[in-house]
């Protein structure tokens, strides 16, 4: 693995995670969700944009989610024994269906990581909750379905942002929306392979959905988060490379405001 590379863009990707079959396997169970919903294999049900359901649990989703590959990153990435460890995939499955039309959440954000008062969900500088975010493939994912679109390097404007909101945080679109706009204008990657790779992000890469997704056939992709219950230690005591990167942006980096 290129840690320096995670560390400057804000990401890595494990190809072959997990193996076709399992990937495979994992759809067929996405299928059968799907049709709680009247939607089939027939073109004709895809009748709308998207579909989000939660991960479905157990078979081949224990498989892909505990992939020996998988917690090899982790243990590179965050450190052996301190992310916890699924039973399974976890997060949603937002299905993305062939379409012209406008799917809805589609924004640049990071993701949030603890509920705040009962209602959004937040993150602070020391990524509480979140140690990466996964974007686990179980369909290949070509430049025209739709893939999700990764800022690199936008990790590291963040923290600054988020600096201000100490331990309780802050949603994190509004670090977002104080980025200064030459940030989104960064060269971007699209979470493009083959069924049975896995994206890991950092918790602060800026991302987006994209469309349309002139592809043929429906996108499934899952995106939890991996929990690191307690966040990251920004001391320099932490040598994880999540870890790294934020330090290293709070040093003086950049803070990519107006």
């Amino acid at each position: 693995m290129d840690v320096d590379g995670f560390v400057r863009d804000g990401y890595t990707v494990v190809r072959g995670a997990f193996d076709a079959g399992t990937a495979a396997a994992c759809r067929e169970v996405i299928w059968s969700e799907l049709a709680a919903h009247g939607i089939g294999r027939d073109p004709a049900t895809w009748t709308r944009p998207a579909l989000r359901i939660d991960c479905p649990e157990g078979g081949p989703f224990v498989t892909a989610g505990t992939a020996p590959a998988l917690s090899d990153a982790y243990d590179i990435l965050i450190g052996a024994g301190r992310w916890t460890q699924r039973g399974g995939v976890g997060g949603t499955i937002p299905v993305r269906f062939p379409t012209e039309e406008y799917p809805g959440e589609v924004g640049y954000h990071i993701e949030g990581s603890y509920e705040v008062d009962g209602g959004a969900y937040w993150t602070n500088v020391r990524s509480r909750g979140r140690g990466l975010l996964a974007l686990f493939l179980f369909s290949d994912v070509g430049p025209d379905d739709a893939p999700t679109r990764l800022v690199t390097g936008s990790h590291r404007f963040i923290p600054p942002l988020l600096a201000p909101g100490g331990e309780r945080g802050m949603p994190g679109d509004d670090a977002v929306k104080r980025l200064r706009p030459s940030v989104l204008c960064r060269r971007a990657v699209e979470a493009t392979g083959a069924a049975g790779d896995v994206f890991l992000c950092h918790p602060f890469v800026v991302h987006t959905a994209t469309w349309p997704h002139r592809g043929t056939v429906p996108r499934m992709m899952a995106q939890p988060g991996v929990e690191v219950l307690d966040g990251f230690a920004l001391d320099g005591s932490d040598p994880s490379p999540v870890a790294r990167a934020i330090v290293e942006s709070l040093e003086g980096y950049g803070d990519g405001r107006d």
